[in-house]
This record gives structure tokens, C-alpha cells and sequence, in this order.
């Protein structure tokens, strides 16, 4: 069955504008770096917290409240302080200034938990609690988080509501290209392998490290790859903060040899002080006779940037769209088996690997949706009453509407179907992948992106025509999760994830990266007392890895189309009338 561009993504099609489906910002942490190895850090988050009509634990005056942030671990029950605000004196409808900064990261689940006391001279009392995860405040579309406070029986405790922003002083990016010219040999007998050595000053009058390149062999006049990074990392943003280049020697013994050293500032290189020419001085051979410098480093080009993120994308309307495909091939095993990779544990509830693939991703993705609703998909199994082979039917039974409401109904599916279908055979991905690939090619326009999990126990059968449906596929906005289960040879896994070079087939190759894979065994080998624990933190450990590079991905095909995010105006309320 082929799921038509008419009923996915849902309210979307010829409706004349793009519902709110999927609004949650995200930076990434990963690399990033063209010629160096520069990285960014992890992206933060502020938020802003203030309550209404909360209630009045004093008799003579009002609360005095705060408000204590918590969270915890997906895999364990206690939640531990990572801040407060401080106390507001006699208001029920505090607005608090102290903010809380979390850093963000899209593949894991940050639960927090938001408690409001009163504080009096001898006691504390409790005003209410309010239970989330950072996701679902990220993602909602509005400027204000709304959210009932709870914990009094029988009691209206009023509401809180966050604001949030991303933290970033500095969302500019530079790029830099170095050369040299007539460096000085490290060694009579053969001509130097130079490289760049980028740090900048700190308080102490200490440097360090922001980035190195890698060297231009056999050169006294190297030209080096271009420098991207940002500039908080270069310079944390202070155009006038020291930056010290050092050019070095490469020695594979790692006893690197100074060339020479320079130092500027971003603004020096930005305005062409100098004519962005430096002479690199070796401070060891300054009182050497006649000695003037070792070469000139100069800068070829800069140009500054402002950076646009994941975070810019998804708040100005992209929305992602998720579908799963579930492999139901007789290589499982019979699922009454308790051996087979499909087995369901009744009596001791303890989840199969596709049950714990499910649950950890989908606990992840299901709040960056605000339909909640997932086409998801099985292959690889003889259907009744006929007894055909399909290599893609809906969990649900619906041709017409194959979609799940949440991740608890595509479980509840996939066991119900595990029931009424014969797994069977073979293995093959390209079905499910080009009919995702077949919607993607309608909703090119920067406003959506589609993601497919896979999960697989076995060797692909179609191996040609899934690279194929996946080089085709890399120019649309798609990605590909494959979560691998069982003991099988997966090494044919590892070429479509193709992180060290492009995939090719017929002479063709992939336009970027498109595929995570990850073997579930990896999460499951740990030995621990609590079985339970274990399977709850492989589910978060394994959702934090397949869902790493879903935002560079997207982020680089829009980039790559010239995809811009539409600025959208903050309104703010009117306080010219409030009182001081």
C-alpha cells in the first residue's frame, strides 16, 4: 500500500498554508567546520517564568512565592534542583527576573518539573507544581507557555507561564581563508608541512585553542582550506577580543615546530587593518642578527554572517513529519517464541528490542508534533485473507488512513498485527522509502521536512534499489533512522550510513547524508541489577544517537536550497498604564 500525498503529511495538502504541526527549536551541538576543527557549542535556552492567580497561603498578606525548577532522568524517578527564581513579597501573580538557562538538545527527553512555594519567616508552604519536558515548551508555536498548576486536591491553584528564548549573545558565523608566503624551513633537508593554530585571550592573559587546520604538505607558501566557525567560538563574540595565529611545522611525532606567530583581533581582520598582511614572529630567533621574521601570513578573504539555525527554521513554520516502517520477515522468529526478536513478554512485561526502538524514539519525536499523528507501516509479511507478501501495509488496517495517534497506538497496532499477519519475506526497504520520497518530492518548498524510521532485523534483500531510492532521495527533504535489531551482520548498514564518504550507486552519488543507523545491541550489552532501568535508559541512550544529526540534516538541505526562515515580529504588551 502507498500512502498518496493526499492524506500525508495531514492538513497540509492544497490547503494554502502550513499548519502548525511541527514547532520546536533546536541548535546542534555537532561540528562545525570547513578546513579546521572548530565546534560549537551546545545550544541554551533562557526562560522566563511568571505565575497567575496563584494561591494565598497567608491570612494578613499575600504569598511570598518562588519558583523551584527541577528534573530528572528519563531512566530514573527523582528529580534533582538546576535552579530558582528569587522571592517575590506579597503577589499572586508573580513576574519573576531571574531567569533559568538550560542547555537544549533535541535527541534526548528533559522532563522538568516547576514548583511554587511560599516562603514566610518559620515555614515554607507548598502553591503547586507543573510537570513538562523542555520539547514541549519549545515546540509550542505561541510566545507564552500556558500551563495548569496541580497538586492540591480539590483546589484552583492558578496557572504558570514560560517564556522562551534561545540564548545566544553572538549568532554570526565567519568565514576565513589563510595563505602564507616564503616561510622560514624548520629543517635544511625538506620543505615545511605548515598548519594554523587559532586561540584566543583570556582573562589571565592565557590562550586557548578555538581551532587548528590541517597542513599543507611540502609548501613555504601554503594556501589552506577556508575557515568556517562561529564567532562566539573564535572570539565569544568580542570583535576586539586577542586572537594569536600560530603557523606550526607538522611533525608525525607530534613535536610540532613553531614557525612563527601573529596577533590580531576580529575587527582588525574584518576592516583590512595592515592591508591583512601579518609578519610571524619566532620570539626564540628575534636576537638571531638581521633576523626580520619567518613569512607573512595573510588573510585571503573574510566574510561574517549571521548564522541560521534549526532553532529559526522550525520557529518560522518548517514543519517535520515522522512515519515508522516495521520489519514483520520470518528472520524474527515465531513471536510465541521467546527467542524471536518479536516475542511479546505478557505476563513479564518486559519490552522486545522493537517495542524498546519504538518507545525511544517516539517518546522523543511525538513532541515536536502537535497532531500527534504518524503513519506507520509494516513490510516484509504475508497478509490475510489473501496471503500476499506486502512490503508496506498499514499497523492499523487502514489503507486509507494508516496513521497512529501517538506512540502508545503504534504499539498497540504492532502487537495487535503481530496476531494476524505470517512474517515472511525478504527484506526490503525500498518500497517504504521511495513512497516517502514520493510525498518529500511535493513539499519542496522549505516548509516541511519528512523523517522515516526503519526498524530491521536483517540484511537488506534489495540492497541496488535502496541505494538507488536513497541517492534519489538525498536531494529532497528527508532523512532515513534504520535501528537495527538481533545479532545479524549489519556491515551492509554501515555503507548506506555514509558519514566518511558519499554513497554511490550506478555511477551516482548521494547529494548529502541522509541515513542514521544504529545497532540496538550496542545499548543492550550493559549489566545492571535493575532490568527495567536498563531497558528505560537504552531507550533514551539509543534515541539521543539516532536523532543527533536530524537537525544538521535539515538545516543543510535547506541551506543548500537557499532556504531562508521568515522572520517573524515579537508583539509585546502594552505597560504604559501599569503602575510603578
Amino acid at each position: 500500500m502507498m500512502t498518496s500525498a493526499n492524506n500525508w503529511p495531514p492538513n497540509t495538502v492544497n490547503s494554502g498554508h502550513v499548519s502548525p504541526e511541527m514547532l520546536a527549536p533546536f541548535q546542534t551541538s555537532a561540528a562545525m567546520t570547513s578546513g579546521g576543527n572548530a565546534v560549537m557549542p551546545t545550544s541554551v535556552v533562557e526562560l522566563t517564568i511568571s505565575c497567575r492567580n496563584l494561591l494565598n497561603r497567608d491570612i494578613s498578606s499575600k504569598s511570598d512565592p518562588f519558583c523551584l525548577v527541577m528534573t530528572k532522568e528519563s531512566w530514573n524517578d527523582k528529580y534533582f534542583e538546576i535552579g530558582r527564581t528569587e522571592t517575590i513579597k506579597d503577589s499572586l501573580n508573580p513576574e519573576w527576573v531571574k531567569k533559568l538557562v538550560i542547555s537544549y538538545n533535541f535527541e534526548t527527553i528533559q522532563k522538568l518539573r516547576f514548583e511554587i512555594w511560599d516562603v514566610d519567616p518559620n515555614k515554607k508552604e507548598f502553591l503547586g507544581q507543573f510537570d513538562t519536558t523542555l520539547a514541549e515548551i519549545v515546540a509550542f508555536s505561541g510566545r507564552q507557555f500556558v500551563g495548569k498548576l496541580t497538586g492540591l486536591p480539590n483546589r484552583d491553584l492558578g496557572e504558570i507561564v514560560i517564556v522562551i528564548e534561545e540564548l545566544s549573545s553572538c549568532k554570526q558565523i565567519v568565514n576565513m581563508k589563510f595563505k602564507a608566503k616564503s616561510l622560514t624551513k624548520s629543517c635544511w633537508f625538506w620543505k615545511n608541512d605548515p598548519f594554523l593554530v587559532l586561540t584566543r585571550s583570556n582573562e589571565d592573559s592565557t590562550f586557548s585553542v578555538v581551532m587548528k587546520s590541517e597542513p599543507i604538505m611540502s609548501s613555504q607558501n601554503p594556501v589552506w582550506l577556508p575557515i568556517t566557525m562561529r564567532v562566539r567560538t573564535l572570539c565569544n563574540g568580542d570583535y576586539d577580543r586577542t586572537i594569536k595565529v600560530d603557523v606550526f611545522d607538522h611533525r608525525s611525532s607530534g613535536t610540532h615546530k613553531l614557525i612563527g606567530s601573529c596577533h590580531t583581533s576580529l575587527r582588525n581582520l574584518v576592516e583590512g587593518n595592515n592591508n591583512n598582511k601579518y609578519p610571524l614572529i619566532n620570539t626564540k630567533k628575534q636576537k638571531t642578527k638581521n633576523y626580520t621574521n619567518s613569512g607573512i601570513l595573510e588573510l585571503s578573504s573574510i566574510a561574517v554572517t549571521e548564522e541560521i539555525t534549526f532553532l529559526d527554521y522550525i520557529r518560522s513554520g518548517t514543519q517535520m513529519h515522522f512515519a515508522v516502517a516495521i520489519d514483520f520477515t520470518a528472520s524474527n522468529g515465531p513471536p510465541r517464541d521467546p527467542q524471536s526478536l518479536h516475542y511479546l513478554d505478557i505476563y513479564g512485561g518486559r519490552p522486545n528490542p522493537y517495542e524498546i526502538a519504538l518507545k525511544g524514539v517516539g517518546d522523543i519525536i511525538q513532541h515536536y508534533d502537535s497532531a500527534g499523528m504518524f503513519p506507520a507501516f509494516g513490510f516484509g509479511a504475508k497478509l490475510p485473507p489473501t496471503g500476499d507478501v506486502s512490503h508496506q501495509f498499514p499497523l492499523n488496517g487502514n489503507t486509507a488512513h494508516p496513521y497512529c495517534s501517538g506512540i502508545q497506538e503504534i504499539l498497540d497496532h504492532y502487537r495487535n498485527r503481530l496476531a494476524t499477519v505470517t512474517l515472511f519475506g525478504p527484506t526490503n526497504f525500498a518500497n517504504v522509502i521511495n513512497n516517502t520520497a514520493a510525498i518529500a518530492q511535493q513539499f519542496q518548498d522549505g516548509k516541511h521536512y519528512f523523517v522515516l524510521l526503519i526498524i530491521t532485523d536483517g540484511i537488506i534483500s534489495d540492497m541496488h534499489q535502496t541505494k538507488n531510492a536513497i541517492v534519489n532521495s538525498s536531494k529532497l527533504p528527508i532523512s532515513l533512522i534504520i535501528v537495527g535489531v538481533g545479532d545479524a551482520d549489519f556491515a551492509a548498514m554501515d555503507e548506506l550510513d555514509s558519514d566518511d564518504r558519499r554513497l554511490q550507486v550506478d555511477g551516482k552519488y548521494a547529494e548529502r547524508d541522509i541515513v542514521q543507523f544504529v545497532p540496538l545491541n550496542r545499548y543492550l550489552s550493559r549489566n545492571h541489577n535493575n532490568k527495567n532501568e536498563l531497558f528505560i535508559k537504552s531507550q533514551a541512550d539509543l534515541a539521543k544517537e539516532v536523532l543527533a544529526e536530524i537537525p544538521d540534516q535539515m538545516t543543510g538541505y535547506m541551506k543548500s536550497r537557499g532556504y531562508k526562515p521568515i522572520k517573524t515580529e515579537t508583539t509585546f504588551p502594552n505597560t504604559s498604564s501599569l503602575s510603578t
